[in-house]
């Protein structure tokens, strides 16, 4: 007689959105494993049953992009090639009984903090034994560090309060933990991200505490890179700056968006701050660390935005000289104080607009490459394409920021080593050089 065995559930997990949402799957992969449950991120391979969906749901192109991924996996799901549809992240949490009465056959939706029930579907417990501890899925010697949860903020725009709750620093003690089992893991670079760095120890210790976070990281054997993601300008706390100067291992990057070069506009944001208050700001800044680069992110389309607006954005890039830039078209997302205001500009103009300040700054940034020429650089290589290895100086976050490219029918490195690179020619947005022997 037979013994009728059960098929076990190999699981596929699939990231969209920010880097913040990556730690969550990140995190959801570990407690699989941990449980003794197959599971994957991103898996090339179709043999799994069980597919889970981590949707990002702040602005309409990246809600797109989740719906039709959803669509996508439940066709397949129609078709027999999976078995079981689940879908978590921030459109989920925002948008969980619209998305379930268009979408059936999704099994189950869960919000931003529903690990536990997502576990439970696997009969499966969440193991406190594993805080600290992550499977990471990005490039061996990097990683993304979360050092809180969600935002206080009042940005009139913004809809990640909406699905991520409140701000909610996690425990120093535990970063520090993750830090070095990272490192153990082969972690040479971690980057710090939160809705906003600069409020991080308040709801836990009554005080702004990233200036010693940074101290005790800094001091995590093996850690060789450190790097800073999205800090608030308005009460900004220079004393980071400081720490950035004091210890070699953290980067001299800043990521710090400031949305927009208009008061006016900023006022209608919500932002705290005004134009000259900003540039005060990013003054201090720079004359306590001159060789700091500073990245931004500009809205362009916000409600009321004029033409006159934009200009004034404009002279903002050119007179700020930001070393890295980034801008979004406004998106007009409901429940948030924005969505009370007229979105009357048209996307072409959004879309118009943003283009015209990026063209502004692919001057300023070859203009910064081109004085890199003949100077040499430590690089981190993160990969290799055709004939290069691709890498990245300090000043240099990975997927959005500049690269550095050297021969590799001439040249040698294994990836995930620094090395010393002196720079021979500049484009727009990449770097080329030499090995230093």
């Amino acid at each position: 007689m037979k013994t009728k065995t059960l098929k076990r559930d190999k699981v596929n997990i699939i990231t969209l959105g920010c880097s913040k949402n990556l730690v969550d799957s990140e995190v959801l992969l570990t407690q699989l494993k941990g449980n003794q449950i197959e599971a994957t991120h991103e898996a090339q391979s179709d043999d799994a049953n069980v597919v889970i969906i981590n949707t990002c749901g702040f602005i309409e192109r990246a809600k797109q992009e989740s719906i039709d991924t959803i669509l996508r996996f439940a066709q397949a799901k129609e078709d027999g090639q999976i078995e079981k549809l689940y879908v978590t992240g921030c459109l989920s949490h925002r948008y969980k009984d619209e998305l379930a009465a268009e979408i059936e056959q999704v099994d189950d939706w869960f919000g931003t903090m529903d690990l536990p029930l997502i576990l439970n579907k696997f009969n499966a417990n969440y193991k406190h034994e594993l805080v600290g501890e992550r499977l990471t899925t990005t490039a061996p010697h990097y990683a993304y560090l979360k050092i809180a949860e969600g935002c206080d903020r009042p940005c009139s725009f913004c809809a990640i309060p909406l699905m991520r709750g409140g701000h909610v620093s996690r425990p120093m003690e535990e970063l520090i933990t993750e830090a070095k089992n990272l490192v153990r893991q082969g972690v040479k670079e971690v980057m710090l991200i939160a809705q906003d760095l600069t409020y991080y120890g308040i709801d836990l210790y009554r005080k702004r505490q990233l200036d010693e976070l940074l101290r005790r990281l800094s001091d995590v054997e093996g850690l060789e890179w450190i790097r800073l993601h999205y800090a608030y300008p308005a009460s900004f706390p220079l004393e980071v700056i400081d720490v950035m100067k004091e210890r070699n291992n953290i980067c001299n990057y800043l990521d710090m968006p400031l949305q927009h070069g208009a008061t006016e506009i900023l006022k209608h944001m919500r932002r705290g701050i005004t134009r000259q208050k900003t540039e005060e700001l990013i003054d201090a800044i720079r004359q306590k660390l001159p060789q700091i680069a500073i990245r931004t992110t500009l809205i362009a389309g916000h409600p009321h935005e004029t033409l006159a607006h934009h200009e004034e954005t404009i002279q903002f890039v050119e007179k700020m000289r930001f070393e890295r830039l980034g801008v979004f078209t406004y998106s007009h997302e409901e429940n948030t104080h924005s969505f009370s205001m007229p979105d009357t500009i048209a996307q072409e103009e959004k879309e118009r607009r943003a283009a015209e300040i990026m063209d502004v700054q692919q001057a300023i940034s070859l203009s910064h490459n081109q004085a890199k020429i003949g100077k040499t650089f430590k690089v981190l290589f993160d990969r290799k394409e055709g004939n290069y290895f691709i890498g990245r100086t300090e000043y240099d976050s990975p997927e959005v920021d500049n690269e550095v490219l050297i021969d590799a029918t001439q040249n040698f490195v294994r990836l995930g080593d620094f090395a010393s690179v002196t720079i021979t020619d500049a484009t727009h947005f990449d770097l080329f050089g030499t090995l230093n022997k």
